[in-house]
């Protein structure tokens, strides 16, 4: 049997259910998919990160300002 560690978006806290038993909001897979060398959606995830931003995300980045 494979267990699978989820995590909570909201709150942060990991579970092995698919909601949040703290908060009730949908929890999601935190480990990256497989590398494969024929990446079917690398050019969707390139397209978007070059729309948003790649460090738009790193939560590390902002702590050193406040």
């Amino acid at each position: 049997m494979r267990v699978e560690m989820r995590k909570c978006g909201n709150c942060g806290k990991y579970t092995l259910k698919e909601f949040c038993p703290y908060c009730n909001s949908k929890t999601y897979m935190p480990i990256p998919p497989k590398f494969s060398p024929e990446d079917h959606y690398g050019k969707y995830r390139r397209k978007l990160r070059k729309e948003i931003g790649f460090f738009a995300f790193r939560r590390w980045s902002d702590a050193k300002e406040g």
